[in-house]
């Protein structure tokens, strides 16, 4: 049984991010990069799971630029076995937008044919958490979103997720798609032998043309600000004074 897990390049979630001047998105220049967590999460799942014995072969899959590689090699040395670059422009203006993604994961779904795929549930970046969805729809493939437990049995998986009301499991025939919540796991470190092996591994490079998908983007940013800052807080003497200030300046009563 193979597994698939998309993976993305993000700025470190420990940097702070900068808005560019011309307020056109953020600054990436000399900024650490890392993969998004959440995407870590899913690798790990995915390699407990090929460790139980449920699953034969782990493929990453990254689309991006060439700077995507190195996001690769990590989920390698966390344990794939394989993985496969969708090279995308280096162009600034360039965006990959989660549909184009969802569109090209779909074209290696049909080509590698995976008995499960398992992605973040959103990236950190733009926390779109609309990925694992779209390529679910188009796949037409059974989903659980914000997994936080999975089990394997009989062709089936069984997914434990939460919920505003407490927790709802679900049970669905594979191949199916599954998107990662933070309680899944905790993903293990990466060690020096496994960087040194994730070398060896076999990493594919390929163009959206070779899927035959076209990745241009539908959608315009037309700005990006900082959010406001928030303002300090005020002590008051006593109920009377919080329930003047709630109605009269904040509002909300």
């Amino acid at each position: 049984m193979k597994i698939l897990v998309p993976v993305k390049r993000v700025v470190d979630y420990n940097v702070k991010v900068r808005v560019l001047a011309d307020a056109s998105g953020v600054d990436t220049k000399n900024v650490k990069m890392s993969m998004n967590p959440f995407d870590e999460i899913a690798i790990e799942e995915a390699v407990r799971l090929k460790e139980q014995g449920l699953a034969t072969e782990v493929i990453a899959v990254s689309c991006g630029t060439s700077q995507c590689q190195e996001t690769l090699r990590t989920a390698l040395a966390l344990g794939a076995d394989r993985a496969i670059l969708v090279e995308t422009p280096a162009d600034a203006d360039f965006e990959l937008q989660p549909l184009a993604v969802a569109k090209l994961l779909n074209a290696l779904v049909a080509r590698e044919k995976p008995a499960l795929v398992i992605l973040g549930k959103q990236a950190i970046d733009d926390d779109a958490n609309q990925t694992g969805q779209m390529l679910a729809a188009l796949a037409n493939m059974p989903q659980a979103t914000c997994a936080s437990k999975v089990e394997l049995a009989d062709g089936q998986a069984r997914v434990t997720r939460e919920v505003d009301g407490g927790q709802e499991v679900l049970s669905m025939r594979l191949p199916a798609v599954l998107t990662a919540d933070l309680r899944l796991n905790e993903p293990r470190y990466v060690t020096l032998p496994n960087i040194m092996k994730a070398k060896k591994k076999p990493l594919e490079t390929i163009k959206p043309e070779d899927l035959g998908v076209d990745v241009m983007p539908r959608l315009k940013t037309l700005k990006v600000v900082e959010p406001a800052g928030r303002k300090a807080g005020v002590k008051v003497a006593d109920v009377a004074a919080l329930l003047d200030k709630l109605k009269n300046e904040a509002k909300v009563i």
